[in-house]
């Protein structure tokens, strides 16, 4: 098996599984790598790579920001990231810290909704690892308020839900250069969340960021039709971007996502990681 999963989450931020039992589930699985790209944070690699040490599995130090974008959502992955930066690790409690601010303001209006919710429930959901909407999604299922995460984001807590509150980002040349400064390659996940208008406007998008160090593009992903697949591709060929896919994986959360499956039965091989490794090694002769 050469089966590669370059997108996955643990409990150091919104997946249920600790980044060692993420790992253990991958060798489980067959896979030969994954890519840990936690939501704006790197606290579960080194646990991960130990974890890969252990289970004799390559783990690739990622993660996942969340950058500015209207009218949709902009989310940056980085691979091969010194995990061990100071600068990295300074700047992500920005977005930490207005990750922890944002909840309460977000309970505080289910409550106002009707709701009987509090904080610390969201808390215990987390399991100890960073609070964020999809724990808040995670107690109104247990509570009966609504049937699925889906319905959570779709009814309350999504960008356009009545208990949304929005966030501190970075922007997005901040995001990459975060990424970049920490020896990291600069990848953009699920195009399809940016709201583009037309495929012009999604090529100025990633012409915009690749003029500001994007170097991949996540082709292959679950939500993403054949004929998004396709696009991106072609894309991804036309701009010179590397191409990734992962499935987003977070345990019981998304309860329907597999490690390594990235829709239709689709799987990628080594062959993604050897290039982003070969890119993030000419990141660092420059």
């Amino acid at each position: 098996m050469d089966i590669v999963d370059l997108h996955v989450h643990s409990t150091a931020s919104d997946g249920s599984l600790t980044p060692r039992e993420l790992v253990a589930e991958a060798k489980a699985q067959g896979l030969r790598a994954l890519a840990l790209t936690d939501h704006d944070t790197i606290d579960g690699l080194a646990e991960a790579i130990a974890a890969g040490i252990e289970f004799d599995l390559e783990v690739i130090p990622g993660i996942e920001i969340s950058a500015r974008h209207e009218p949709g959502s902009m989310h940056i992955l980085g691979y091969f990231l010194d995990y061990r930066s100071q600068l990295l690790a300074s700047r992500l409690q920005v977005l930490q810290q207005a990750r922890a601010e944002r909840n309460p303001q977000i309970v505080a209006k289910l409550q106002k909704l009707g709701m009987n919710i509090t904080l610390a429930e969201v808390a215990r959901a987390s399991g100890g690892g960073q609070v964020g909407r999809p724990h808040i999604a995670q107690v109104l299922v247990q509570k009966g308020y609504v049937a699925s995460f889906q319905e959570a984001f779709e009814r309350y807590i999504g960008n356009h839900g009545p208990a949304y509150v929005s966030k501190f980002r970075f922007p997005p040349q901040e995001a990459i250069a975060l990424i970049r400064a920490a020896g990291g390659v600069a990848g953009l996940a699920h195009p399809f969340t940016l709201e583009y208008t037309s495929v012009g406007h999604l090529r100025h998008i990633l012409e915009q960021l690749q003029s500001w160090g994007l170097a991949a593009l996540e082709v292959y992903y679950p939500e993403h039709t054949p004929e998004r697949t396709e696009l991106y591709r072609q894309l991804a060929k036309e701009l010179g971007l590397l191409m990734t896919g992962g499935s987003d994986y977070h345990g019981d959360i998304k309860p329907e996502i597999r490690l390594g499956q990235l829709g239709s039965g689709q799987t990628i091989g080594y062959e993604f990681v050897a290039r982003l490794k070969a890119q993030a090694g000419e990141g660092t002769k420059a």
